[in-house]
């Protein structure tokens, strides 16, 4: 069976770079046939605006050229997120959170009807029986503290689009428990 995994780095720093060091080892021991690479500090994602909303709203047979290209990124990334098996996500802590680099690709992923549903019981997410594993690295944050931003909206998120087999790890390899709501 092919085990695909996508490896997503978000570390503005490419030389002594804790997560993207922390990263790359996590995905070297995944036996993977097949790794994607996403590097989100060497490619500018898109924000999302007014052309993408109203793309994402419109039936896909229904929708013009000009809504085609605004999801033309997203349906990329997409992909590449359905593709895989595994996802490895390299955080680099920044300001108590996320990168906005890793933020951009959240809101590019994150499409109704293609990575999650509305249900009549909330929403559903349609990436199930995937698995993901997330190092974070910070300067000066302590990862799972009362100050990470980062850690449970990651699990958050991922659990909305339905992947919610998540492990997050500091940069030294320990597993950070998720924190009570």
């Amino acid at each position: 069976m092919t085990h695909t995994v996508l490896h997503i780095d978000t570390s503005a720093r490419f030389t002594d770079s804790a997560s993207r060091a922390a990263s790359a080892a996590l995905v070297a021991k995944q036996n993977a046939s097949h790794v994607i690479r996403r590097d989100l500090s060497e490619t500018t994602l898109p924000f999302l605006d007014e052309g993408f909303a109203q793309a994402t709203f419109t039936p896909p047979e229904a929708r013009t050229e000009a809504q085609n290209a605004a999801l033309e990124t997203s349906d990329a990334l997409v992909a590449e997120l359905q593709a895989a098996n595994t996802l490895v996500i390299g955080v680099a802590m920044y300001n108590f959170s996320i990168p906005a680099s890793l933020k951009a690709w959240i809101d590019q992923i994150a499409r109704a009807g293609v990575t999650f549903a509305y249900t009549e019981t909330g929403p559903k997410g349609l990436l199930e029986g995937k698995k993901a594993v997330i190092t974070i690295a910070s300067g000066g944050t302590e990862v799972g503290s009362d100050i990470d931003f980062a850690s449970n909206y990651l699990r958050f998120v991922l659990g909305f689009v339905g992947i919610t087999d998540v492990t997050i790890l500091n940069k030294d390899g320990a597993e950070v428990a998720a924190k009570a709501a």
